[in-house]
């Protein structure tokens, strides 16, 4: 039976990916740095545990092991030395990551991994499995379609891990794509999305879609927004943030995200997908994602899950639908 590593199985995400993973009946490895806390988690999954951290000797940790499922953010810190401990091991990468680095990371770095037949694939959570399926989806109702706008609306708390890693997203400025290529869009402009509910005011921001939907539609024009709501971004003293939003905050807050396609004769396609909350569909979808991989579903090098597992694999995860406007 192959095995599954899940790095960083501690945390907030972690624990919920590596609770799912043993119900779904999957060789399971957990791993992180802080031992005490994976020798807990271990006996109460009764699942072996390997303590290391996230750098250039992380190979010598993945022995026996068939994909590695990243879950430990800030990812700018633990992606790179992981994804190379794959590579030199032979074991697929995904991660959960938002960060708009981490995947033009793996975009670089898609040509060795491609040699060393390993599959690097970074966002099977909510970042950026709704969205990839959503944009291939909306792409397919324009004839040549030209652009691609996407808008997250991000509902209810945040967690310290995700509060942390949007402190990436921001510090890698403000990026389109355009005519194929990312560049730098400082004076991008905010503007409105309707998610189902009227017009709502989205900020652009720099998500990994820029990546991935350009592999995963070919549109060439792609611009990223974010409509946050309530109490979703935090301020302050970042550390002393909970964990992250309990199971009844979870419930309260599903996610949606609309994508808006325009074809060459000027046509405009919208369609808006909606999920449970971000937090409960990341650890479902990552598993799901890793569950599949490890049976097969998968191609070396850079991928994106929509290509890897079809644009219906967001809809696989349950409460999920898309509706056309």
């Amino acid at each position: 039976m192959k095995t599954l590593m899940i790095y960083g199985a501690t945390g907030y995400t972690g624990r919920m990916a590596a609770e799912h993973a043993k119900a779904q009946g999957l060789a399971v490895v957990i791993a992180g740095r802080n031992a005490d806390r994976l020798a807990a988690l271990g006996a109460q999954l009764d699942v072996p545990y390997r303590v290391f951290t996230a750098d250039a000797q992380a190979a010598e940790s993945l022995d026996g092991i068939d994909v590695l499922l990243n879950v430990a953010g800030p990812f700018a810190k633990t992606a790179e030395a992981l994804m190379q401990a794959c590579i030199k091991t032979g074991a697929d990468y995904l991660d959960i990551t938002a960060e708009i680095n981490v995947y033009r990371l793996a975009e670089r770095l898609g040509a060795q991994a491609a040699e060393a037949g390993v599959m690097l694939l970074p966002g099977v959570g909510w970042d950026v499995v709704p969205t990839d399926c959503l944009a291939m989806h909306v792409a397919r109702r324009v004839q040549n379609p030209q652009s691609l706008r996407v808008a997250l609306q991000v509902a209810g708390s945040m967690s310290r891990g995700s509060a942390l890693s949007v402190g990436e997203i921001i510090g890698a400025g403000l990026l389109a794509r355009v005519d194929g290529v990312l560049v730098a869009t400082p004076e991008a402009q905010p503007r409105h999305f309707d998610f189902g509910d009227g017009p709502a005011l989205c900020a652009p921001l720099s998500f990994g879609d820029l990546v991935t939907g350009w592999h995963s539609t070919g549109i060439a024009n792609i611009a990223m927004f974010v409509h946050i709501t309530g109490d979703a971004f935090p301020e302050g003293d970042l550390s002393q943030l909970p964990d992250g939003p309990n199971s009844e905050q979870r419930e309260a807050n599903p996610a949606r995200a609309v994508a808006e396609v325009t074809g060459a004769d000027g046509s405009v396609a919208r369609s808006v997908i909606e999920t449970v909350n971000g937090y409960s569909y990341t650890p479902t979808a990552a598993v799901e994602a890793a569950r599949r991989v490890l049976g097969g579903d998968r191609r070396a090098g850079f991928e994106t899950p929509g290509r890897v597992f079809g644009m219906g694999f967001a809809e696989t995860i349950a409460g999920t639908t898309i509706t056309d406007f």
